[in-house]
């Protein structure tokens, strides 16, 4: 009986995730069919960007579930850390391909001169890149093949992390307000984890 009501919560769970994370998908595919001119005068960009930025926030979201899981003594959270990752793996893909296939057209000419004048663009596509490999290295069966490797891989969401909020401040060239908070964000997801791994090799026998 217990065991039922646990596998129903983290069912509902899953789902209520599942929901929460593709609702602004959702949100922005209605908008781009149904009513084009909410998206204002740059519907393209207006896109791209609000791709970009959910990417962002389901992969700080991601990685607040270990300091979660340490806050709780439960394991649980981590039972969707997977699940978030791979959202946000799709955010930052839908992201890229939205600049490179509809605002750039594949061309790469002009791909390679937009790159070399704006280098943010570069540091945003190697988040998405790491995000994809995560993301392709993140089944089971591919996890239990590469072993060790597969962890220290892993690691790259840091990384993925600290680009994405890179790219988001060095695109906003004013109003750096909304960029520095998911730095501070960052920041404090960072801090927890070094903070946690000090305490467990000072703890260790």
């Amino acid at each position: 009986m217990v065991l039922t009501q646990w596998a129903t919560s983290r069912w509902a769970t899953k789902t209520a995730i599942h929901l929460v994370a593709g609702a602004p998908l959702a949100w922005l595919t209605g908008r781009v069919l149904l009513a084009p001119e909410a998206l204002g005068a740059n519907p393209v960009a207006e896109v791209t960007d609000t791709l970009g930025l959910w990417a962002l926030r389901l992969l700080l979201l991601t990685l607040a579930l270990t300091p979660l899981r340490h806050l709780l003594k439960s394991s649980r959270p981590l039972l969707y850390r997977r699940m978030l990752g791979l959202w946000a793996a799709l955010y930052a893909l839908l992201h890229l391909v939205m600049y490179v296939a509809v605002d750039q057209r594949v061309d790469g000419s002009v791909l390679l001169e937009d790159v070399l004048k704006r280098p943010w663009i570069t540091v945003g596509a190697l988040a998405a890149l790491i995000l994809a490999a995560l993301a392709a290295t993140s089944p089971g069966a591919v996890r239990r093949a590469m072993g060790r490797t597969w962890q220290r891989l892993h690691r790259a969401v840091y990384a993925a992390a600290v680009l994405g909020v890179w790219h988001y401040y060095w695109q906003v060239k004013k109003d750096v307000r909304a960029p520095l908070m998911y730095a501070a964000i960052l920041f404090v997801l960072l801090l927890a984890r070094v903070y946690h791994r000090r305490v467990k090799a000072t703890s260790a026998p």
